[in-house]
């Protein structure tokens, strides 16, 4: 294990990694400091980017506690070790990564093979190697920790992007992400030579709570670059050229996944491509929409050294796949340990349809106080997220209204229920008191 190594360089190494480019992001289900490519010598750079900081969180609620326990111990990503203090820091006023985030760090469901989303990725690889032999090269250990010039300004995401705010990203430092797709390691590849790559890896973002969405999630991103020689004579220009190319290798992806299925191309818009697409498929009965593409924008192409060339990229989300082809009906099962979820899967098996083991009934909590101009929805499912973890299954708005003073009150229903066991009434209940407490002394709302 190689020691982590933590000076003050790091702070000039982000600053000069901030001068990197970057490319495009695309995932209909929903991009970051320097981040360990396949180079061991930048590796060991990137972990002299953190600095220690914060001491251990206060004691919370039980969940809260066996969650920020479990986060003590540093993981391993790409070759870097990522201690808890380099990631959660709560003496910093720009860092919002609670302990329930860093858990997630380093467990990468999409490298076991004999998990969903290990097995959708495996069966998107053999597409692209028989299609393209020899030619992509594939990156699923790239760290998750980026700089927010690489998340945003190299993929061109507008400076007023509501993507950048606080409330939908996890900002380690002012400077630093947990990455929000895997477009954030496109200019490093193009700057080391990749003309055809696939990126895959767990991404980040602050969200809601229900069935389908959760703050970490995986994506894959597919990028290939086209020289002047590759559309010389064939009647059309480099853009032209590259979109058909984009378009006939991602029908072929989709009838690998789901068979002979009908498709349709809508045109959408994305800041890092252009022309823009999304691929929907009609599958059981309705149109699904697969993924996002496009051709990438020339000006990310000249800032990292392609001038003269083209590229199309396409990003999917593997969560969004693997729940409509193994008919799971809740993202948290993916996070789940439990034999009777794992044991239905096996390596190379795309599929398998998900027998349910249990219904448990949920419990519902309401929750009413009068909001404050700073409250967001995504704040409140953080702190309910940190108490409940995976016990929460929905936090839904079912009623608000604005009296004469002009102060506006929300009511929250919260559901809690397990996947794997019936919850007990003292632990649901101390659970909804803590959440209440945290409510009202972190978001500073006046509880009804």
């Amino acid at each position: 294990m190689r020691p982590l190594i933590r000076t003050a360089c790091l702070r000039a190494r982000v600053r000069a990694m901030a001068t990197l480019p970057a490319t495009a992001a695309f995932s209909s289900t929903r991009a970051p400091s320097p981040c360990p490519s396949p180079s061991r010598a930048r590796r060991l750079l990137f972990a002299a980017r953190f600095l220690p900081s914060a001491p251990p969180p206060p004691a919370g609620a039980r969940a809260l506690r066996t969650s920020a326990a479990a986060a003590e111990a540093a993981v391993e990503v790409g070759g870097v070790k990522i201690a808890r203090e380099d990631v959660v820091k709560e003496d910093d006023p720009t860092n919002n990564v609670p302990d329930t985030i860093y858990s997630k760090i380093g467990l990468q469901l999409h490298r076991r093979d004999n998990h969903p989303l290990g097995i959708l990725k495996n069966t998107i690889y053999d597409y692209f190697d028989k299609s393209f032999p020899g030619q992509f090269v594939k990156f699923d250990d790239l760290c998750p920790l980026v700089s927010t010039k690489q998340n945003f300004d190299d993929v061109l995401v507008p400076a007023d992007h509501v993507s950048r705010s606080y409330n939908d990203t996890y900002y380690v430092d002012s400077q630093t992400v947990l990455r929000c797709h895997t477009s954030a390691h496109q200019a490093e590849l193009l700057r080391e030579g990749h003309t055809h790559f696939l990126v895959i890896g767990d991404v980040y973002r602050r969200d809601s709570i229900d069935s389908t969405h959760y703050p970490v999630f995986h994506q894959m991103e597919g990028f290939r670059v086209f020289s002047p020689d590759d559309w010389s004579g064939s009647g059309m220009d480099g853009t032209a050229y590259a979109a058909t190319d984009l378009k006939k290798t991602l029908e072929g992806l989709a009838t690998h996944l789901f068979g002979a299925v009908e498709m349709r191309w809508v045109d959408t818009y994305f800041p890092f491509t252009n022309p823009s697409f999304e691929l929907e498929i009609y599958f059981q009965g309705d149109w699904l929409e697969v993924l996002g593409c496009g051709v990438t924008e020339q000006e990310i192409l000249k800032s990292n050294g392609r001038t003269d060339h083209v590229a199309w990229a396409f990003g999917l989300g593997l969560e969004r796949l693997a729940m409509v082809l193994f008919d799971i009906p809740d993202i948290r099962l993916f996070w789940s340990n439990d034999q009777r979820f794992t044991s239905q899967f096996s390596k190379g098996k795309l599929g398998i349809k998900f027998k349910p083991f249990s219904k448990f009934p949920p419990c519902y909590k309401d929750m009413s106080f009068w909001i404050n101009d700073e409250f967001t929805e995504n704040n409140l499912c953080e702190v309910v997220r940190g108490i409940a973890g995976d016990l929460v299954e929905e936090v839904k708005l079912i009623d608000n209204f604005t009296n004469k003073k002009g102060m506006t009150s929300h009511c929250y229903r919260i559901a809690y229920r397990s996947m794997e066991r019936s919850l007990t009434d003292e632990e649901i209940n101390d659970m909804q008191w803590n959440v209440r407490e945290e409510v009202k002394s972190k978001l500073r709302i006046e509880l009804r």
